[in-house]
């Protein structure tokens, strides 16, 4: 049995609240992009500026809690240190819950700041997809005729791109590039891999954006 001290508690409990809210901010300047796109029936179908969106959000983030909590974000990031053994199960468990409910707060909050664009865009009814649908800026679909296996297949490259690029910038025999260069170095890691790995299934590299749709949420228990 894991013993958890009150000191450990205290450290992953403040750790647990940097993630959170740093996933929050991640989440509320991404989706918030892919909102602003959306409602604004852009007339190009490039997804740059949703790149960049999530880009700035992950840069946010990392100045936010990266000297608190290391800044992971994501789920795959902490389990991956996990299974190397860089982070404790209880450890990883408070980082994991964190990520989760700051992506939820994110998301509350990009619908918040959105609701009439929402009602102008589907006449207040919610749909899923279709036209008028908006569940795609909570979370990430198969492209149109993309298989199961095709998205998988893309899901495990574009993941495993990320923790390789990860695991080489934050290596401690790395010296090719400073502490101060490392956040502008993942924001173009995730410019590079959300640009070329979108189409298929909307590049969902971090799993707290697929866990919830407000939509349907709004829809069944707010009714407004």
């Amino acid at each position: 049995m894991v013993k958890l001290t009150k000191k450990d508690f205290q450290d992953y409990f403040v750790k647990f609240v940097a993630e959170c809210f740093a996933t929050c901010i991640l989440i509320l300047i991404g989706e918030g992009g892919i909102a602003n796109y959306k409602f604004a029936r852009q007339p190009t179908h490039s997804t740059l500026p949703i790149s960049l969106s999530f880009a700035v959000g992950v840069y946010s983030a990392l100045m936010i809690a990266g000297s608190i909590s290391g800044a992971h974000l994501n789920p795959a990031v902490s389990i991956s240190l996990l299974t190397i053994k860089k982070m404790k199960p209880i450890q990883c468990l408070f980082y994991v819950v964190g990520q989760i409910l700051g992506a939820f707060f994110g998301a509350v909050l990009v619908y918040t700041v959105y609701r009439n664009q929402f009602n102008e865009f589907d006449g207040g009814i919610r749909q899923m997809t279709g036209p008028n649908g908006t569940a795609d800026i909570f979370f990430t679909m198969p492209g149109k005729g993309i298989s199961y296996f095709n998205t998988f297949i893309d899901q495990v490259i574009s993941t495993s791109l990320l923790m390789i690029y990860i695991m080489a910038i934050t290596h401690k025999k790395n010296h090719l590039i400073s502490e101060v260069a490392k956040p502008f170095a993942f924001v173009l890691i995730i410019i590079g891999i959300t640009s070329a790995f979108s189409v298929n299934a909307g590049a969902a590299l971090n799993p707290v954006r697929n866990h919830f749709d407000l939509t349907g949420f709004q829809r069944d228990f707010f009714e407004i």
